[in-house]
C-alpha cells in the first residue's frame, strides 16, 4: 500500500509516519508534504497513492483547495481538530478521521477499515466539494449550557436560565433569571464568541445581556441608551456609544 502524509506540523507528521509503520511495516510512505502548494505540485507528477492521510488546515491554506487545482480519487483518511459536527459529516460521506491527538489503536482501526472499504475491483472515492460545503459553511455551534462547581458539587446552567453576565472587578459573573450569581473562569471577550448573537448582545465592556433580561431601555439625547435589566444590575448600565448603532439593529432584528 503506497501512503502520502500532508500534515504541516512536522513532529505531528514524524509521529504520524512512525504509527503508521507500526501498524503495518509494508506499507510505503512516499511522501510527506507541509503545504497545498508542495501537495499539488506531488500529485500532478506522481501516480495516485492507494491512501491519503490528510490534515484539513494547512501552512498555505485549507487543504481542500488541494483538490480544486488537481483531481485526486485516492481514499483520505482525516487528520483533524475539527468539531463533532464536522466529525458527523466525514462519517455521513463515508470518510475516516483521527481526531487529534492521534492515537495508535485509532489509527490501526482507520487503516483497516480502509482496507474493508476500498477494494482493487469496487474503489471509492470522496466527493470533496460535498465535503467541503459541510465545513465551510456549516451552521456555527453556540453554547447551550454551562457548568458551575458549587461547593463540592457541579450543576448544570442552561442558557434558559440565563439573563446577563456582568464583568466585576476582574471577575465575570453569570447571573440566572433567579438573581443568582456565579463566577466564570471565562472572560467576556470569550463569552461573546460562543454566544448566540439572536439572543446576547455585548452593550458594554462590562456587560453581555440577553433579550429576554431587557425590561426598559431609557433613551437620552445623543443617543445615549439606559438598559433596565431583570434582575436589577448593581449600579446604571448604559449601551457604549460606539454600539448604539449595532444595538438598535440587533433589537429590530
Amino acid at each position: 500500500m503506497n501512503i502520502i502524509i500532508i500534515e504541516d506540523e512536522e513532529l505531528a507528521a514524524q509521529r504520524l509516519e512512525t504509527m503508521i509503520l507500526k501498524a503495518d511495516s509494508h506499507i510505503n510512505i512516499l511522501a510527506r508534504l507541509e503545504s497545498v502548494e508542495e501537495s499539488v505540485a506531488w500529485l500532478q507528477s506522481h501516480p495516485e497513492p492507494d491512501l491519503i492521510f490528510l490534515d484539513i488546515h494547512l501552512e498555505d491554506g485549507i487543504s481542500f483547495s488541494i483538490f480544486d487545482q488537481v483531481k485526486v480519487n485516492s481514499p483520505i483518511i482525516f487528520t483533524t481538530a475539527f468539531d463533532e459536527y464536522a466529525i458527523k459529516a466525514f462519517k455521513l460521506k463515508s470518510v475516516d478521521y483521527l481526531l487529534k491527538p492521534v492515537t495508535q489503536e485509532e489509527l490501526e482501526t482507520s487503516i483497516q477499515k480502509y482496507q474493508s472499504w476500498v477494494t482493487p475491483a469496487t474503489g471509492k472515492s470522496v466527493d470533496m466539494q460535498a465535503l467541503y460545503d459541510l465545513i465551510v459553511h456549516r451552521e456555527p455551534q453556540y453554547r447551550t449550557r454551562f457548568s458551575i462547581v458549587a461547593g463540592q458539587k457541579i450543576k448544570t446552567i442552561s442558557i434558559e436560565e440565563i439573563a446577563y453576565f456582568h464583568a466585576e472587578e476582574g471577575v465575570v459573573l453569570l447571573v440566572t433569571n433567579a438573581k443568582v450569581k456565579h463566577p466564570l473562569d471565562l472572560s467576556l471577550d470569550q463569552l461573546n464568541e460562543q454566544l448566540d448573537p439572536k439572543y446576547f448582545f455585548r452593550i458594554n465592556r462590562q456587560y453581555i445581556v440577553k433579550l429576554a433580561a431587557i425590561e426598559h431601555i431609557h433613551v437620552f439625547p445623543k443617543s445615549k441608551l439606559q438598559v433596565e435589566l431583570q434582575p436589577p444590575a448593581p449600579g446604571e448600565v448604559y449601551v457604549s456609544l460606539d454600539k448604539v448603532t449595532k444595538f438598535k439593529d440587533w433589537l429590530n432584528a
